[in-house]
């Protein structure tokens, strides 16, 4: 073999060994989904995050008849990348929830949520031709809204095989088609889309960075920045009022049967759809909207229950707020969140002899609540009490400051409101500190000054 072939069969082995490798070290993560982005741009650095973003909708299939309507045909360029990156893209971008309840489709984020891809970047990429044709035309029919329509029954959360290289995602519950990370890319993609119409990022990858990979400061939330995906929920509340969504929905299922050549909906039937989504969307208001974002068990890392669980009886009457005070210091990041959620259930299961963590939530400064026992079984939180409330406590020691706003908000303002609309709180509850029914500092001076002036917070003398 003459020197040209050989290095031409060199290039050859090292272009198909390169594609081997990225396709083998990349994960779900969404910092991975990240890079093969910024592979896609320097693969044509003129082309713009339209032009990108329609490169991905060819690699991922995102190009149905309502896809078109609104966005125009795919780019199916993704045919000139190397057969790894295409294989990974492919992998990615499709969503679909298997007979085996796992989903595909989905990539796990830094903070620790999981989003559905294809409603993200269909919602991103409806902002930018906003850009173009001066309004933001299908936003919500392409994020949420057809999904809503045919699944009005609220799909679970799910957990990952590894947080540290997750590749496969599988549901907590009985599979749907409008999941927890589908609503989460949903409600991203809507949020960024408006925010791109408005204003253009330089590129994909950066504004997919900002938004998921942003740390936080030692103040957590309350000086960060309003466009991160921490704040999703919060975000999405402000843009789409619930009865703009159901019409959002009525007018997807309009014009799916229109672009497949269908009878138009008679008015009675658009009104029972418009009754049946109405309805839908008050448990979605309630899941998503009422609700703090929840991480559950798995996903923290928590070891399995030690013997029994009591069921409580709902209603309870009672909330107690607690604070950790060992961890001391309030967590910032679902990796210290999750690695103190642990280091708390160590120290009840194995030096208190308990069956499980104590509390039933506890409230990190990274945004979310993270599942402690749970709505459904009595916890080992509040001593003489644990079967007439639930037990939320603060990461950290709060004798002398205060959590976060943000973090009090999310157990003041949502999860006593997701209580009490769930049917798990009496809508009267009483509100109560640690110390004042158990012979405790528990949950620290500040702490308690702070929730003394709560709603539903109510003076009880401790018992001796």
């Amino acid at each position: 073999m003459d020197k040209a072939c050989w290095r031409a069969a060199l290039v050859l082995f090292v272009v198909l060994l390169s594609s081997t490798y990225a396709e083998a070290t990349s994960s779900m993560h969404m910092d991975d989904f990240i890079e093969a982005v910024r592979r896609v741009e320097d693969d044509d650095p003129g082309s713009g995050p339209l032009s990108v973003l329609r490169r991905l909708r060819g690699a991922g299939g995102l190009d149905d008849a309502l896809v078109r309507h609104f966005l125009g045909n795919a780019d199916p360029a993704a045919g000139e990348w190397d057969a790894g990156l295409s294989r990974y893209l492919g992998r990615a971008l499709r969503h679909r929830v298997t007979e085996h309840a796992t989903e595909e489709g989905v990539v796990l984020t830094p903070d620790g949520t999981t989003v559905a891809l294809a409603p993200l970047l269909l919602g991103i990429e409806a902002g930018f031709v906003a850009r173009k044709a001066g309004r933001v035309r299908g936003l919500y029919q392409l994020t949420l809204a057809k999904d809503l329509d045919a699944s009005p029954l609220l799909g679970p959360d799910g957990c990952w095989d590894s947080v540290a290289s997750p590749q496969v995602f599988t549901l907590l519950g009985a599979p749907s088609a409008l999941t927890a990370a589908r609503v989460n890319g949903a409600m991203d993609g809507a949020v960024l889309g408006l925010q791109v119409s408005a204003e253009r990022p330089p590129a994909l990858s950066g504004l997919l960075t900002e938004y998921y990979c942003r740390p936080l400061d030692s103040r957590g939330l309350d000086a960060a920045p309003r466009l991160i995906a921490r704040r999703r929920r919060e975000n999405f509340r402000g843009l789409a009022a619930p009865p703009v969504l159901v019409r959002e929905v009525v007018k997807a299922a309009e014009l799916r049967r229109r672009l497949a050549g269908r009878a138009k909906m008679e008015v009675r039937e658009k009104k029972q759809l418009a009754a049946l989504v109405k309805k839908g969307m008050k448990e979605f208001v309630h899941k998503y909207i009422d609700c703090p974002p929840i991480i559950p068990r798995c996903m923290w890392g928590a070891e399995p229950y030690r013997g029994a669980p009591t069921n409580l009886s709902l209603p309870l009457s009672s909330m107690y707020i607690h604070h950790t005070h060992s961890p001391d210091q309030p967590c910032l990041t679902f990796q210290q969140c999750a690695a103190d959620m642990r280091s708390m259930q160590r120290f009840h299961q194995e030096d208190r002899g308990w069956d499980d963590i104590g509390y039933s939530f506890v409230a990190g400064s990274d945004g979310y609540i993270y599942e402690g026992r749970g709505w459904l079984l009595r916890g080992a939180h509040t001593l003489g009490h644990n079967s007439v409330g639930y037990g939320v406590s603060f990461i950290g020691d709060y004798a002398t400051r205060l959590p976060s706003q943000h973090s009090m908000g999310l157990v003041r303002d949502q999860l006593a409101a997701c209580a009490v609309h769930g049917g798990r709180l009496v809508a009267d509850f009483v509100l109560q500190g640690h110390r004042q029914v158990v012979a405790t500092s528990c949950p620290g001076e500040a702490l308690y000054d702070e929730i003394r002036g709560w709603e539903h917070f109510e003076e009880v003398k401790k018992e001796e």
